[in-house]
């Protein structure tokens, strides 16, 4: 069983940035690919971003790409998100997920851990 602990979340004025970590513990890490996603009030959880369990390949939401960063630290068994730019649009409570195996996914129901979520509220 992996336990997953978002923090990192907060208030920020559009523009800014903000760096989510998500500790795991309870597995091994290196063996699980990760994701990010996001939850905004009346809407689907939706992804936003994943990385392999090396940490070698990446995906993005069309809606994040080329402003927020996945990476990960194997030795500290935490994974990231820096989000930069941030919109308005980008208020949501971020949960960070683990699926086993090295290849990445994008679909909730391909994840079998989640964190409680970190909430990011961006302001015009």
């Amino acid at each position: 069983q992996v336990q997953l602990v978002e923090s990192g979340g907060g208030l920020v004025q559009a523009g800014g940035s903000l760096r989510l970590s998500c500790a795991a513990s309870g597995g091994t890490f290196s063996r699980y690919a990760m994701g990010w996603f996001r939850h905004a009030p009346g809407k689907e959880r939706e992804f936003a971003a994943a990385i392999s369990w090396s940490g070698g390949v990446t995906y993005y939401a069309d809606s994040v790409k080329g402003r927020f960063t996945i990476s990960r630290d194997n030795a500290k068994n935490t994974v990231y998100l820096q989000m930069n730019s941030l919109k308005p649009g980008d208020t949501a409570v971020y949960y960070c997920a683990a699926r086993f195996g090295r290849v990445t996914a994008r679909r909730t129901d391909e994840y079998g851990y989640w964190g409680q979520g970190t909430q990011v509220t961006v302001s015009s």
